[in-house]
């Protein structure tokens, strides 16, 4: 667990519920004293109890606490587990599974078990964080963390093994999947009157928490669409596995995101090669293998360079050479998801800093609408905001809206409460709907007041300040920022602002594109014609239809708290709960 993290720099915390079951269980024994002996109060030593261990799957087996933080309680994900993964295991010589000639794979020289192909996915809210601190644009703020994590003045300086992260992916490219999805999920349930309204947004873990612990009457509302660090991981552990002839344990997938909730997220037991392998492949005495491996936020990265020796400042701020990186074994996926150096879609502050889903969405009804057009209203704070798509005529075709933060979001579940049926006697049976709410086709909904840029596990004003001795000296203008609310306004205009740059040939060895951000049939910036081929093309590569690579599940988690079994007591069935493999919330 990492010493950073803290309750007190969360603000999205709801209320505890019931006590935390896992403490009690795990209470010192005082197996040392006599129980006849009779002593005195003055001869009696204060006891140091030994600290309680709370582990991910305790977490999430147990509904005895709601607040959108839990990942307080992960001691597995971190920075030291990085550490320990990378000198714990041989790194796989990519090259040498790849014929050169046809680019596949060549069948020979099989990897030994032990041996992993390390990878690293990064946010862009993580690069806007690192870029506010440094005072760098988000374009070159990537580049140094890619040369960390790859590079040869990173990582790869020290650990048993040398080993540094093989490919380092944009989650912005698998975003633009989630986004074209999302829009046609939305249609679809417009046009389907069987299915609830509105749609919510299921890319934000802290949210779909409370949501399947405290009010399951959301659920159907929930977009079943997988967020852009799930469906990452299951791309690069699907075809690496697929192309390369290696068992999914073999890729160990690391997610720099904002938020500490994102280690809940990959630690779902949905998220595991268990959803999308053929039943054939799974071998039912294995654990499962996750999607994602591990998650740290944008501080944490500042201690796994610090446990390496490394000032993430002193890092380069340009892009790898081609000669620095792995070749993918898939070259038409490799063109997708690396993209340095090109022009990325600009970034509109309208889209709010969670991604974009929701003006995706009525981006792409707009563009079904020639002539209609947007009408942006703010709610009764600034994290709530509706948008209206009004036809040429000025009839309302659809309307959105976002809501962040928790205090907004229960507002927002209060008037989705489902119809109630009056019980006084003799009472007409009225039901009593819920005002608003219902008009919606979607709402964009994320834990985080402010969104995913002011994440718990974002960078904050005091850490510039006090805890980031690399920070540059002539940052003068970040270091005198009074108040958070300043410093994530910087983050904002670094997330927003660094798309829009102009692009730079910082170096010409470097000639990747992505091949899917043609001018022409553009929806917000992004060609949805191709990114429909691609996915079309990487559930081909898989042979897994592609509902199964991109969508999941959500469910209902009830606490077996004080519950008495038939057949074991208390004790042993959350003992019993709390060892399933991946949990569920």
């Amino acid at each position: 667990m990492s010493a950073i993290l803290s309750a007190d720099d969360l603000n999205d915390f709801i209320s505890p519920g019931v006590a935390c079951i896992k403490p009690v269980e795990t209470l010192p024994k005082q197996d040392d004293s006599n129980p006849y002996e009779v002593t005195t109060e003055d001869k009696l030593q204060a006891q140091n109890p030994v600290p309680a261990s709370i582990s991910l799957t305790d977490c999430l087996a147990c509904s005895g606490c709601v607040t959108s933080a839990e990942a307080v309680l992960v001691s597995l994900q971190s920075h030291t587990e990085v550490l320990n993964t990378l000198d714990a295991h041989p790194q796989i010589d990519v090259p040498s599974l790849i014929n050169n000639g046809t680019g596949a794979s060549n069948g020979h020289h099989a990897p030994p078990k032990d041996a992993k192909i390390f990878v690293a996915s990064v946010s862009p809210q993580v690069r806007a964080s690192i870029a506010a601190t440094y005072g760098l644009s988000e374009r070159k703020a990537g580049y140094m963390i890619e040369q960390f994590l790859s590079g040869s003045q990173g990582l790869r300086i020290g650990g048993q093994n040398h080993n540094g992260f093989q490919y380092v992916v944009d989650t912005n490219e698998m975003r633009e999947a989630c986004l074209a999805l999302g829009a046609d999920e939305v249609q679809s349930a417009m046009l389907d009157k069987s299915k609830p309204r509105p749609v919510l947004a299921s890319a934000c873990p802290g949210w779909i928490c409370y949501a399947e612990k405290t009010h399951p009457h959301i659920l159907p509302h929930l977009s079943a669409l997988k967020s852009p660090q799930a469906i990452t991981g299951t791309l690069l552990k699907s075809v690496l596995s697929r192309a390369l002839g290696i068992h999914p344990s073999q890729i160990w997938h690391l997610a720099l995101m904002p938020c500490f909730d994102k280690k809940l997220e990959a630690s779902r037991e949905e998220l595991t090669d268990r959803w999308w392998q053929h039943n054939e492949e799974i071998d039912t005495n294995e654990a499962p293998v996750r999607d994602t491996d591990c998650v740290i936020t944008s501080r944490e990265l500042f201690s796994l360079a610090s446990a390496r020796g490394v000032k993430l400042s002193d890092m380069p701020s340009r892009p790898l050479r081609r000669t620095e990186r792995a070749p993918f074994p898939d070259e038409r996926i490799a063109r997708f998801l690396f993209s340095s150096p090109r022009r990325r879609r600009e970034q509109e502050a309208e889209a709010g800093t969670s991604g974009g889903y929701m003006y995706h969405i009525l981006k792409t009804e707009q563009a079904r609408h020639p002539g209609s057009k947007i009408s942006i209203q703010r709610g009764r704070n600034a994290d709530v905001v509706d948008y209206v798509l009004t036809s040429e005529s000025g009839k309302p075709t659809m309307k959105c809206a976002r809501y962040y933060g928790f205090r907004n979001i229960q507002n927002l579940v209060r008037k989705l409460k489902p119809a109630r049926q009056s019980k006084l006697p003799g009472a007409a049976r009225r039901a009593t709907t819920a005002s608003g709410g219902t008009d919606y086709a979607y709402v964009e909904v994320m834990a985080c007041p402010g969104g995913c840029t002011n994440g718990g596990g974002q960078v904050k004003i005091e850490d510039v300040k006090d805890t980031i001795p690399e920070t540059r000296a002539e940052q003068v203008e970040t270091l005198n920022l009074q108040s958070q609310k300043e410093w994530s306004r910087r983050v904002d205009e670094a997330y927003f602002s660094a798309d829009s740059e102009e692009s730079e040939a910082e170096d010409e060895d470097v000639t990747m594109t992505n091949g899917h951000d043609d001018e022409e049939g553009l929806i917000n910036g992004i060609n949805v014609e191709k990114v429909q081929d691609f996915l079309e093309y990487w559930a081909a590569v898989v042979d897994v239809p592609v509902e199964k690579l991109a969508f999941t599940t959500f469910r209902k988690v009830e606490s077996d708290v004080g519950k008495k079994g038939k057949e074991m007591g208390d004790t042993e069935r959350i003992a019993a709960i709390a060892g399933m493999s991946g949990g569920g919330w």
